[in-house]
């Protein structure tokens, strides 16, 4: 005679546990999808639809492109300027972090010298200081050697990233073979040829990893630019919606004028703002899963 056993499998099961789901999901539609459908669909209507219809009920192309044509039409075509300096800024601190981060995250793995550990604690420690607290020292800094106002008193703060140095450390130490690495070393390899053509093909996942988190905090940071940028034409695309919040008649009544700026297209503009990460994150999806994957075992 066979016996069964109940099964313990964890899981979600039940009335109760059904309503827990809906309850979360309810709640995660509520804060989050609803907000965004808005914000997509308030790109395709008039000011004065925006207002008076229905808030899901979409716009026409022609409100849609009335808008586009408003907004790259703003200041003489200053949101082309500004998404080209974000892409400036973003990508230029993005080669410069890859360049500083992955060797060092190599060498506090992979190698060992003096005050390797004290370097270990510092990168952490620094990891815990708010960014927005080093904004006044580097403008400081950065004044003293007369680069405010330039790219680099923008690209250089943003390349200093111990975050991406700390995520490649933890992949080293845990994803790396260091049999494979010692058998480069015994065929003759050089550190520098051990590091380029045995661990940094190995370290792709890590590598999309750092340059994805570089790429979003180098594209969304605002303040750091604010303070070093006096001209709007250095200004990066969130840095200029400041100007354009500032052209819109319902939030500053007293901009109202020829170059006052629709709350439609204000909604377009931050869509667009948003976009290239967007894009990044779909193209790369699969390198940032298997970076967030690893290190996840030891060796």
């Amino acid at each position: 005679m066979t016996t069964t056993t109940p099964d313990h499998r964890p899981g979600v099961s039940g009335w109760s546990g059904r309503t827990i789901v809906a309850v979360v999901l309810a709640i995660f539609v509520l804060f989050f999808v609803i907000p965004i459908a808005w914000l997509l669909l308030a790109t395709t209507k008039s000011a004065h639809g925006l207002i008076v219809d229905n808030p899901f009920a979409p716009g026409g192309l022609g409100d849609l492109a009335a808008n586009w044509h408003q907004l790259f039409d703003f200041q003489d075509g200053a949101v082309t300027t500004w998404v080209g300096n974000s892409a400036l800024y973003a990508v230029g601190a993005l080669v410069i972090t890859l360049l500083a981060s992955i060797p060092a995250g190599y060498a506090l793995a992979l190698t060992r010298f003096r005050f390797r550990r004290a370097l270990l604690v510092l990168t952490l420690v620094v990891m815990l200081i708010p960014n927005t607290a080093l904004v006044l020292p580097i403008f400081l800094e950065l004044n003293s050697v007369g680069l405010i106002g330039s790219p680099l008193s923008v690209i250089l703060p943003m390349s200093f990233f111990p975050f991406g140095v700390y995520l490649t450390y933890i992949y080293f130490s845990t994803s790396i073979p260091r049999d494979l690495l010692a058998a480069a070393r015994i065929d003759g390899c050089r550190e520098f040829q051990v590091f380029s053509k045995v661990a940094l093909p190995l370290a792709a996942p890590i590598v999309a990893l750092v340059a994805f988190f570089s790429f979003v905090q180098s594209w969304n940071n605002f303040f750091l630019p604010f303070v070093m940028l006096p001209s709007s034409d250095g200004y990066p695309i969130q840095v200029g919606l400041t100007s354009l919040l500032a052209s819109t008649p319902a939030f500053n009544p007293s901009s109202a004028g020829t170059q006052s700026v629709q709350l439609p297209t204000l909604a377009l503009a931050t869509v667009i703002s948003v976009l290239p990460v967007l894009i990044v994150f779909l193209f790369a999806q699969r390198f940032l899963v298997a970076g967030l994957t690893a290190g996840g075992t030891k060796e």
